[in-house]
């Protein structure tokens, strides 16, 4: 589950790619927002496949769900019909006296406890640009950086928990993401997924690890090579 997308397609397609290895199949789903639309058709165009588009589930979509799975897993066990010890509790309660409606739900109630574990977090709707606004901005074209590239190149905020290094090439070496993820994986032992976002400037190429993983992948023993050329790999 990727819940940006990355600045560099080849990323994408190098992280998703790990869900269909060695003949197996699988997912990978994408949160992104509308201001990322570009950067998800020029992933279509690099793929040359169309991406399924869904919106996020609402609460109540979520709670239909649930109970769905529920209902689907009590019948599971009414067909079973291995439960006498329950059926021994559920008798001994009536003749106390309760009612057997009231101790069923009470039942339900515990069996979907954990629910609480799992709180449904509000998202909000998002407004799909006018036509005509979505027009004016197609006519301005992408903004663009400092360095000339387009608005999916910038660095942006730094994620919760990653910290940012710096590499010794960028575009004027004909550097592109897969070396990057390629050569720090390979060399470091991290996983390749692990790597966050890659910003490939003219010069030197910024990159996004945990930070957690920071002092493995800046061990002195690690002795970073894109094509048979030494780098250096240091804190941005």
């Amino acid at each position: 589950i990727n819940y940006e997308l990355p600045n560099d397609p080849e990323v994408y397609v190098h992280r998703i790619g790990r869900t269909g290895r060695a003949g197996k199949s699988g997912i990978a789903i994408s949160l992104l927002t509308l201001r990322e639309m570009r950067r998800l058709r020029l992933i279509e165009r690099i793929m040359k496949q169309k991406l399924t588009e869904a919106d996020i589930p609402s609460e109540k979509e979520i709670k239909q769900h649930r109970n769905a799975e529920l209902e689907r897993q009590l019948l599971v066990w009414l067909r079973r019909d291995r439960c006498q010890r329950e059926k021994e509790m559920v008798t001994a309660l009536v003749e106390d006296g309760h009612d057997l409606l009231s101790v069923a739900a009470v039942a339900l109630k515990l069996a979907r406890a954990e629910e609480k574990q799992r709180p449904i977090a509000p998202v909000n709707e998002l407004r799909r640009a006018e036509p005509r606004e979505r027009q004016r901005r197609e006519r301005r074209g992408p903004r663009e950086n400092g360095s000339g590239g387009r608005s999916y190149r910038e660095p942006g905020q730094l994620e919760t928990g990653m910290v940012r290094l710096a590499l010794s090439q960028g575009k004027a070496d004909g550097l592109r993401a897969g070396d990057v993820v390629g050569t720090v994986a390979a060399t470091s032992g991290i996983p390749g997924a692990s790597i966050g976002r890659i910003t490939i400037g003219e010069r030197r190429t910024l990159l996004d690890v945990p930070a957690g993983l920071v002092e493995q992948v800046l061990s002195p023993k690690n002795n970073y090579r894109i094509r048979r050329q030494q780098v250096t790999l240091e804190r941005a």
